[in-house]
């Protein structure tokens, strides 16, 4: 990912760079995947790439949108579009985001297709899985659970037993957006003190909340999105029954899973 961004823009990437201190263009176009899946360099990859195909787009005349929304790190390439804050400071963020959650281990997640998230509940319970958290609610039939390594996995026979059609194990490196996120978020509470907020030049909607971001609640958001759950969901809702039929969602970034999601959303 990023092949014909880097080029485009060398300018910040060369400033991506310095910053991170390694080559962005050696991690995303190289041959060591395994460690473009730790988290650490996932996060500043996507923000990068990401926030350079929304200046991309801008450059090739489409207008700003009249909202925007990011899933989980992509919160942080809406919040640079809307100009809440400089490219420089959105990529030492994300950096420091993916080194605190990077440092706890033995995590691990799955997506559940095909059941609520109120049967999933109910099965955890059932099986004294207490310990395993849901934390993204992409759809109404994909929920994705978070928990440590020893308890995820074995979580995939009571909830197909209970009716799910598929128990996906995801590749990363960590329990995000679950309570074992609360420390790693206390850091970065600290480390985003000196940071400054502007006001979003156009609506943000919060993982938190699934409501736009209000200016002085940027940094208190960014800092309780870890360790909470990804609300995309009630977010994509939120912006279908504002714009209904007339909404023209566009995906700012690699792949074309959000996107797939839009149809299961009402």
């Amino acid at each position: 990912m990023g092949a014909d961004l880097f080029p485009a823009f060398p300018t910040l990437t060369d400033q991506a760079n310095e910053i991170l201190g390694y080559s962005m263009e050696d991690l995303c176009l190289g041959e060591d995947a395994e460690k473009l899946g730790k988290t650490q360099f996932t996060q500043p990859a996507l923000y990068t790439v990401s926030a350079l195909q929304y200046l991309l787009a801008t450059e090739n005349g489409a207008r700003p949108p009249d909202f925007a929304a990011g899933h989980s790190v992509g919160e942080y390439a809406a919040l640079f579009a809307a100009e809440a804050f400089s490219f420089e400071d959105g990529l030492r963020m994300v950096a420091k985001r993916g080194e605190l959650m990077s440092k706890i281990e033995g995590g691990a997640m799955a997506a559940v297709i095909g059941l609520d998230s109120e049967k999933i509940k109910q099965t955890m319970e059932a099986c004294g899985r207490d310990d395993v958290d849901l934390v993204n609610y992409n759809s109404p039939a994909q929920i994705v659970v978070s928990g440590p390594v020893a308890s995820v996995p074995k979580l995939e026979e009571p909830l197909k037993e209970a009716g799910a059609k598929h128990f996906v194990l995801l590749k990363v490196s960590g329990a995000f957006h679950s309570r074992y996120m609360r420390e790693p978020s206390q850091e970065f509470a600290n480390f985003i003190e000196n940071f400054n907020f502007s006001k979003p030049q156009f609506p943000v909607i919060s993982n938190v909340k699934a409501t736009p971001y209000e200016e002085e609640e940027v940094a208190e958001l960014l800092v309780r999105q870890i360790h909470n759950p990804v609300l995309w969901s009630k977010s994509i809702g939120y912006l279908k029954g504002i714009g209904g039929d007339e909404l023209d969602f566009q995906e700012i970034g690699p792949g074309k899973v959000l996107r797939q999601l839009l149809r299961q959303i009402p």
